[in-house]
């Protein structure tokens, strides 16, 4: 069954302080585009027209009032920035982007899911290894980075073989097995899962922050066996960071291209 897609857009966004009481942190301007475009663009890179957003109840309407149906024509004519399939639902209370994507169950009807957080841009789209895992699915695919500060971030733990045999969140700080990261390759917002992660997702506690934790479902998949991890092509960003990232991102994006 051909992948469906999930964009997580909710949350607070508090890192961005006064921006985000006006709107949705996924609305602000990244260069020349709102910052929600980039993940549905990725998602349309890489073939998959069947998209659920997920976005939190103070601006849900902003989200459909921009996106509509998932048609959308620029101004002044041209080629359609997006041609989506796009379905919406709401998040009332954080809860985790692991609650996130347990909401797409229905939607994604028995078919796997390749789930893009709304802040993450890419350079490329990362088209070739969605593809090559959606031909398969029956593991769960995630996306790392080199990063200079792993300490800062969920890290891949590998084996001799250059399997993925766990993932460590923030070494020595929230995950207290590791005094130091295991790697320095950072886990990011894409991730590709089977059918079975509901199943996965329904086995959760809440973490100490009281919210279900995509590490413990990549965790989950890890110390069975079937994770992968593809290193992501050309850069990457955390578009949710601070507010003058935003300006500096969208003069990168201008530079170098964006989900090529």
């Amino acid at each position: 069954m051909k992948p469906k897609g999930l964009i997580c857009a909710g949350g607070e966004a508090t890192r961005l302080g006064e921006l985000t009481r006006v709107a949705n942190k996924h609305l602000l301007p990244v260069g020349r585009w709102p910052m929600i475009y980039y993940p549905l663009q990725l998602l349309q890179q890489a073939g998959i027209g069947d998209v659920l957003l997920v976005t939190g109840k103070g601006h849900a309407g902003q989200m459909i009032d921009l996106l509509g149906d998932g048609l959308l024509a620029p101004r002044g004519g041209g080629d359609p920035i997006l041609e989506l399939d796009l379905t919406y639902k709401v998040q009332t209370e954080p809860g985790g982007i692991a609650q996130v994507v347990g909401m797409a169950q229905d939607f994604a009807a028995g078919a796997p899911l390749v789930v893009v957080l709304g802040d993450n841009i890419f350079e490329y789209a990362q088209s070739e290894p969605i593809a090559d895992w959606g031909d398969d699915a029956r593991g769960a695919q995630i996306f790392v980075k080199n990063v200079p500060d792993p300490e800062n971030f969920g890290v891949v733990v590998y084996d001799e073989e250059g399997h993925v045999t766990d993932i460590v969140e923030k070494a020595g700080v929230v995950d207290m097995r590791y005094p130091e990261p295991p790697s320095s390759h950072a886990v990011v917002g894409l991730y590709c899962y089977p059918p079975d992660v509901f199943d996965v997702i329904g086995t959760l506690e809440p973490s100490s922050r009281g919210e279900l934790e995509i590490t413990d479902v990549n965790r989950y998949y890890a110390l069975e066996g079937r994770l992968r991890a593809h290193e992501v092509k050309g850069w990457w960003e955390d578009a949710g960071k601070h507010w003058q990232h935003l300006a500096e991102i969208g003069r990168v994006i201008e530079a170098t291209g964006v989900n090529k």
